[in-house]
């Protein structure tokens, strides 16, 4: 009788009611949450991002926000065969698929060649090591200049004519002098050297003395 009662209990329309009432809220959950997401994450939608490298940035940025993304500038260049301005590199790159909103970051050129400090190699390195160190940075370098001085050895920077010291900050097209030395010393001027007693004997001076007989 018991048993007969306890499985009459899944056999009530109330159950299966609540249970399929449960098992429709679950559903419908489920299809509200994912509904949400993709109008959040504008899920199915995709712009290409146009292709603005060479663009001047006024008109890159115009195109870029018709197209209903952001562009922003997040480091500078120095092209000197492009016009100040334009846009030397983008990321994301032209083509890729984004969506509404994405920023778009971009390098831009410069109006003007980068300075940078002259390194610590005059009085301090040979040729060869002030060189590359210079070289490394970006500067340009006309044939040195020998002065006399240790084979080899830096004992100035040339910038124009004029001469630069360490820490100066010289543009990066600027070409520089390095004044090395020769392997030669200027020799000192001829100068004829006579001893204190014959410089009196010649001008006719003696010295005058009296010798004490013992």
């Amino acid at each position: 009788m018991k048993a007969k009662e306890f499985f009459g209990k899944f056999a009530s329309p109330f159950l299966w009611g609540n249970l399929l009432a449960m098992v429709l809220v679950v559903i419908a959950l489920l299809f509200g949450v994912n509904y949400a997401l993709e109008l959040y994450t504008h899920h199915g939608e995709g712009i290409k991002v146009p292709k603005i490298e060479g663009m001047l940035y006024s008109n890159a940025r115009s195109m870029v926000e018709a197209e209903g993304l952001n562009i922003m500038v997040s480091d500078s260049g120095y092209n000197k065969k492009m016009p100040a301005d334009c846009i030397l590199a983008q990321n994301p790159g032209a083509g890729t698929m984004v969506k509404s909103g994405h920023t778009v970051y971009v390098t831009v050129n410069s109006p003007s060649s980068p300075t940078f400090a002259i390194p610590d190699v005059v009085d301090n390195s040979s040729f060869r090591e002030a060189e590359a160190k210079l070289m490394a940075i970006g500067f340009k370098l006309e044939p040195p200049q020998y002065v006399s001085g240790e084979k080899d050895w830096v004992y100035g920077i040339l910038c124009k004519g004029r001469r630069v010291s360490t820490g100066d900050h010289i543009s990066i097209d600027t070409p520089l002098t390095l004044m090395i030395g020769s392997g030669t010393y200027e020799s000192d001027e001829d100068v004829d050297y006579v001893e204190p007693e014959y410089r009196m004997m010649e001008s006719g001076h003696v010295d005058e003395f009296e010798e004490i007989a013992e």
